[in-house]
């Protein structure tokens, strides 16, 4: 008679129970490190797209953001009344591949960020301004701006952000562990990025947004989960 070798149903039962606790151990971090990748390679994609719509704008149009003018959202997410006046709703409208955000996606988007562009961790997500034009890019990535601003100097440059994943969650600005011009503590990528244009400018608007494109030591992939 052949002796058979095998596996006991216990044994079997206890080696999927490690690798059920390993995974779910391993898989969090995984995500997001994947997510953080996915949203740093996003917002240099989408700087980018800025900076050229306003190179492009003065080679079409001579004007650059400090010869913008004031053009509101006549309501939120509708185009401006003109849209013919020289204004950022024109450069980013006509020299991106954008299209303006509007219904009940825009009424369910809230964003986690303060008035300087800094992170708002802790408190509770609100819907922006009523001033603020959305744009979508083709490949998902969303880009807010304060239309009511113009006569973007560097003494007084406007601001808006970089939505890397769109308006779904967790909709929270990048951030430091502790906030300091430099960002030398931790860095944790959300999916927000603060970002400010003047003159022929498009740079980033905080510490932690200049430590992820220029790239940081301390940088830490994102500990927020995402959803809608």
């Amino acid at each position: 008679m052949t002796k058979r070798f095998g596996f006991t149903l216990a044994e079997v039962l206890i080696t999927l129970a490690i690798i059920g606790v390993v995974a779910a151990m391993t898989m969090p971090t995984l995500i997001n490190n994947t997510n953080g990748a996915q949203f740093k390679t996003a917002y240099k994609k989408a700087m980018s797209v800025l900076s050229q719509a306003v190179v492009m704008n003065i080679a079409l149009e001579d004007y650059d953001f400090a010869g913008t003018t004031s053009n509101a959202p006549s309501a939120a997410g509708e185009e401006p009344t003109d849209t013919g006046i020289s204004s950022l709703y024109r450069i980013f409208a006509e020299r991106t591949n954008g299209e303006l955000v509007s219904g009940d996606e825009l009424t369910g988007y809230k964003v986690a960020i303060k008035n300087d562009g800094t992170d708002a961790s802790g408190e509770t997500p609100v819907a922006i301004d009523a001033n603020n034009y959305v744009f979508r890019f083709q490949d998902g990535i969303v880009f807010t701006f304060d239309g009511s601003k113009g006569n973007c100097t560097e003494a007084t440059p406007c601001k808006g952000w970089i939505d890397a994943n769109g308006t779904k969650g967790p909709n929270r600005s990048v951030s430091c562990t502790q906030e300091d011009d430099e960002c030398t503590s931790k860095v944790t990528i959300n999916d927000i990025f603060p970002v400010k244009f003047y003159d022929q400018t498009v740079a980033p608007a905080s510490a932690p947004a200049r430590a992820v494109l220029y790239g940081s030591e301390n940088e830490e992939r994102t500990t927020e989960n995402s959803g809608d």
